[in-house]
């Protein structure tokens, strides 16, 4: 319906008209140009922007250096001509492209059979893996908390995470609040109410877990509890045995490892 409303029926074969349609973006509207209508553009993929980034070895990391291996990419098309009835750009692209996916890999690459390793600065200094750069991921301040391991007989108490959220619907032992700077008196009195706890056993170190954002620390507690005691609201039994039918997440695998290890 748009080709047909603004482009008068016709297919638009420039990238500026490929954009203008619904669903296409830049990427796509640069490599139907080049490919396929021999536009003077240049659609730069992860494994151009690999290829690019080591042959004029680019400090800058990613991903700000985006719009400058674009324009380099471009120079890599070479001086167009007269007599070309098209620019032969799709060739270009797709050549660069079978280059970073076949030989300028992520790791190890082949630079003995790269056909460009004479002119590429990151071979010549010898430090092509470490290209394209990509900026330090920022991590957030240190959060510490509680956790909670509560056995009665072969079964292990735990309780379903809200939906939403971090490890949404995931299972977990019961834990306080994870906050930064917590102290450990802070996250203990945090502990699930159970009848017949006398006292929870501090077990000694700590887990430690990194998620995306931030780092986590968790003292882990123990105790034991009667036969008949009942879960408080919002926890279930279940047994030990069947820990692996949970949906645990890494973290939780390694807070019960170490609260049940002796």
């Amino acid at each position: 319906m748009t080709v047909r409303r603004d482009h008068g029926g016709a297919f638009p074969d420039t990238e500026q008209g490929l954009r203008s349609l619904p669903g296409i973006g830049p990427y796509t509207a640069a490599a139907i140009a080049a490919i396929a209508f021999g536009r003077r553009t240049m659609p730069v993929d992860g494994n151009i922007e690999r290829v690019v980034s080591r042959l004029f070895a680019v400090e800058e990391p990613l991903p700000q250096a985006k719009p400058l291996i674009q324009q380099l990419a471009m120079t890599l098309l070479g001086e167009s001509r007269a007599d070309d009835a098209k620019s032969r750009a799709g060739d270009s692209a797709q050549a660069l492209m079978d280059l970073g996916s076949s030989i300028c890999t992520p790791k190890k690459p082949a630079c003995a059979l790269c056909p460009l390793n004479d002119d590429c600065a990151a071979r010549a200094r010898g430090d092509q893996e470490t290209f394209p750069r990509k900026a330090p991921k920022k991590s957030g301040a240190l959060r510490r908390g509680a956790a909670f391991v509560v056995t009665r007989g072969d079964q292990l108490l735990v309780r379903t995470r809200p939906e939403k959220g971090l490890l949404g619907g995931m299972t977990e032992v019961p834990t306080s609040h994870w906050i930064a700077a917590q102290d450990d008196k802070a996250a203990r009195t945090q502990a699930p109410a159970l009848r017949g706890v006398a006292r929870w056993h501090r077990k000694t170190g700590v887990v430690t877990h990194v998620f995306t954002h931030f780092p986590l620390e968790l003292v882990v507690y123990t105790a034991n509890v009667a036969a008949r005691a009942r879960a408080p609201e919002g926890m279930r039994w279940v047994p030990i045995s069947t820990l692996g039918d949970e949906a645990l997440p890494n973290v939780m695998r390694k807070v019960i490892a170490h609260g049940l290890a002796f």
